[in-house]
């Protein structure tokens, strides 16, 4: 039996190899981080500063930032710094830590944006118990929840990718660590791995995405009864910006982490991350922000008082 030398890091391959292209690629994903970081602390600070804005949908869209640059933090600085790096290496460990994050991270935004469908189901189906079903106690509870099954959902992929020996190769063909790409380098079986994260992902999803699908099954039914297309308009328009978020979000991740194994392609991977992992923390404000005209309200508003101040 050969000896079989433990590998104690990786080597992220990423997006190129050529040095012109790396800086190319530093300066747009740096632009990229850059607006993430302003567009969603902008919102939070708006939402956080304007008392009319200290709603339900609001208090979650504040979460939704937050999530938003956890997510992106996870992901984007490390890469940021591969791409001037002569060695883009990162530990095992350090690997299954970032695993982690964007497990927790993508996780607890995923439900957050239930949460956030669930209240436009209250709001528009039953508006006069609205006050009541979406009190400040349940909604805190509901941004809670969502954490803490991110974080049961992130540990135990991360506790089973733990277990996992690499012996060779070391080359992981992708700008970040995550779960599939690891599990191709393990020497030991990822049988176990595979049917947790499927199995995660599925009911995990699966039941996020169902209260998601049900309470805009409700939405629509009543918006269409609604008489005036006035109201219609707009109750539409509360809605459109998170479709466009969950649509964004679900599609490439419920792809990248479900698709077998032997469907993995590296440049399709690599776009499925980017979508939903940089780009998406990117557009929710701009998506928030573009179609919302209580936050454009609020963001003038607190503009104007600085400009007055200055």
């Amino acid at each position: 039996m050969k000896n079989q030398t433990t590998v104690t890091e990786f080597i992220l391959l990423g997006f190129s190899s050529d040095p012109q292209m790396q800086i190319f690629l530093f300066l747009l994903f740096l632009v990229i981080y850059l607006i993430t970081l302003g567009g969603n602390i902008v919102i939070m600070v708006v939402i956080r500063a304007d008392s009319h804005l200290h709603t339900p949908m609001y208090f979650f869209l504040f979460h939704l930032s937050f999530v938003d640059i956890c997510y992106s933090s996870v992901i984007v600085p490390k890469m940021l710094m591969n791409f001037l790096a002569e060695h883009k290496t990162v530990s095992v460990n350090g690997c299954i830590t970032q695993i982690f994050f964007i497990l927790l991270s993508g996780g607890a935004e995923i439900l957050i944006l239930s949460a956030m469908a669930y209240d436009r189901y209250a709001a528009i189906c039953d508006p006069l118990h609205y006050v009541q079903t979406m009190s400040k106690g349940i909604c805190v509870h509901l941004v809670s929840g969502a954490w803490t099954i991110g974080f049961f959902y992130a540990l135990l992929n991360s506790v089973f990718a733990l277990k996992l020996h690499f012996c060779g190769p070391n080359q992981i063909n992708h700008f970040s660590c995550e779960l599939p790409p690891l599990l191709q380098l393990s020497c030991t079986d990822t049988l176990t791995n595979q049917v947790v994260l499927l199995t995660s992902v599925v009911v995990f999803a699966s039941s996020s995405f169902l209260l998601t699908l049900i309470s805009y099954i409700h939405i629509i039914s009543t918006i269409l009864r609604i008489r005036s297309v006035e109201d219609r308009r707009k109750a539409f328009s509360t809605c459109s910006s998170h479709l466009i978020v969950v649509g964004l979000l679900y599609v490439t991740g419920f792809l990248q982490y479900t698709k077998p194994s032997s469907v993995s392609s590296v440049v399709l991977d690599e776009m499925f991350s980017i979508q939903y992992s940089i780009l998406t923390p990117m557009l929710n404000p701009i998506i928030y922000s573009l179609k919302n005209k209580e936050v454009k309200t609020a963001l003038r508003s607190i503009l104007e008082k600085f400009w007055f101040l200055s």
